[in-house]
């Protein structure tokens, strides 16, 4: 599946949240204020229908929007991209990023260590 822009993923997680929404319910969830314009929304929700990302239910012209991929399987996706082409899909290189640029409290490394211990074999 192609990549979300940020304004995209940003609406993905307000119909993830919702599970289906007319273009009127995401304006409504934004945070921010001024709303955006109506037909900017509906413009973002058409290509993420057309990227494959929602499907839709018709009444009449008017159409309420679901996802057609869960957040879980978007998450990874995303995730196995990020992991590949920045940590050359190593594990410690990941874990050295967190550490170091995280600031991970104690409770955070212990996290981490009893996480690892229970995945293994």
């Amino acid at each position: 599946m192609e990549e979300l822009t940020k304004a995209e993923e940003r609406i993905m997680q307000i119909i993830w949240k919702l599970q289906k929404a007319f273009v009127k319910d995401i304006i409504d969830e934004m945070d921010e204020e001024p709303k955006p314009p109506y037909n900017t929304i509906s413009s973002i929700v058409r290509l993420l229908e057309k990227k494959g990302y929602l499907e839709y239910t018709a009444y009449g012209k008017t159409y309420e929007y679901f996802p057609s991929i869960t957040k879980e399987d978007y998450t990874k996706t995303t995730f196995n991209k990020l992991f590949s082409g920045y940590f050359n899909n190593s594990p410690a290189s990941l874990l050295s990023f967190m550490v170091k640029e995280q600031n991970l409290s104690d409770k955070d490394i212990a996290e981490l260590k009893e996480l690892i211990e229970k995945n293994q074999g």
